[in-house]
C-alpha cells in the first residue's frame, strides 16, 4: 500500500490530544502519572522542578512532543511499557498484547482489548473476531501487513468484560504514542468500547458509525466490533454497514474500491 505524505499538523494535534488527556486526569481527581510512564525508555533522568507533579508530566510530555527530531519508534514505545503493572489488568494477564503490523501504516485499526486467544499469543485479533477483521481488510483488497492492528488497553480484561476507565486511563498515553509514531491517514475504531475510548463520548456505536470523525487532525471511522459480525452472520445489514464504513476509509486514502455484490 502506497504511503502518501502526511500534513504536518498531526504532531501538534496529537501533542494538543495528549495535554488535554492529562488534564482531564487532573479534573477527576488523579493528582499525576508517572513520568516513566510517558517518557521515552532509557532517557535521562528529568530535572526536578517546582511545580505540582500533574504540571511536570504535562511538560514533561509537551518537551518531548514539541521536539521535532524526537520520533519514538514503535520499538520504542513497547520498551517503555515492559511488564506493565500500571493498572489492576497486569495481575491477571498471561500475554501483554502492544500491536502489529506496519510501523509506516496509512490505516490504524483499534479494537477495545484482547481476548482469550489474544492474551495466549500476545498478538491483537487472533481469534474468531480476528478472522472476521482479516475477511475484512481482504474484501478491501489489502493485507493484515499493510494496516497496523492495536487495542485501547494492551492486557486481556477478566471474562472479556469492557475494559473500565481506570485501565483505558493507564493506556490510553501508550496508544497515543503509537498513533503518533505510526502516523496514520485514517483510523477505525472497531466496536462500542473503543470509539467510546478514543473519542470521549457516550453516543452509541450506531448512531457513530457511517462517518468520520475527527481525532486530533486524522479522520476516525467508528464501526462494528468483528464479534459483533460474527453474532450478526456474515451477510447481515451489520455486515453491510460495516462495508459502506471500509468503502469510506478506501476513498478517503484515494485506493481502488471493490465492486461488492450483497448475497440475497
Amino acid at each position: 500500500m502506497n504511503r502518501q505524505p502526511t500534513h504536518h499538523s498531526t504532531q501538534s494535534h496529537l501533542t494538543a490530544s495528549l495535554t488535554a488527556y492529562l488534564e482531564d486526569l487532573q479534573e477527576s481527581g488523579v493528582d499525576g502519572m508517572p513520568l516513566e510512564l510517558l517518557s521515552p525508555a532509557e532517557t535521562e533522568p528529568t530535572p526536578k522542578r517546582a511545580a505540582p507533579p500533574e504540571q511536570e508530566s504535562r511538560i514533561e510530555i509537551n518537551e518531548q512532543l514539541n521536539t521535532p527530531e524526537i520520533h519514538e519508534t514503535l520499538e520504542q514505545i513497547r520498551k517503555n511499557l515492559g511488564p506493565c503493572q500500571r493498572c489492576k489488568l497486569g495481575a491477571t494477564r498471561k500475554n501483554l498484547v502492544f500491536g502489529v503490523g506496519n510501523p509506516k501504516a496509512r490505516l490504524v485499526f483499534v479494537g477495545e482489548g484482547p481476548g482469550a486467544d489474544e492474551d495466549a499469543q500476545g498478538e491483537p485479533f487472533v481469534g474468531d473476531a480476528g478472522k472476521m477483521l482479516n475477511r475484512i481488510i481482504a474484501a478491501m483488497e489489502l493485507k493484515r501487513e499493510d494496516v497496523y492492528i492495536c487495542n485501547v488497553v494492551k492486557c486481556r480484561p477478566p471474562q472479556n468484560r469492557p475494559p473500565e476507565s481506570d485501565e483505558v486511563s493507564a493506556c490510553m498515553p501508550f496508544l497515543l504514542r503509537q498513533i503518533q509514531s505510526v502516523r496514520p491517514e485514517a483510523i477505525v475504531a472497531l466496536g462500542t468500547s473503543a470509539a467510546h475510548a478514543i473519542l470521549q463520548t457516550k453516543v452509541p456505536i450506531s448512531k457513530l458509525r457511517g462517518k468520520f470523525h475527527d481525532f486530533h487532525g486524522i479522520p476516525l471511522m467508528p464501526t462494528y466490533h468483528p464479534s459483533y459480525l460474527l453474532r450478526t452472520g456474515g451477510n447481515s445489514d451489520s455486515f453491510w454497514s460495516v462495508w459502506d464504513d471500509m468503502t469510506q476509509v478506501l476513498q478517503l486514502l484515494k485506493l481502488p474500491v471493490p465492486d461488492k455484490s450483497r448475497k440475497k
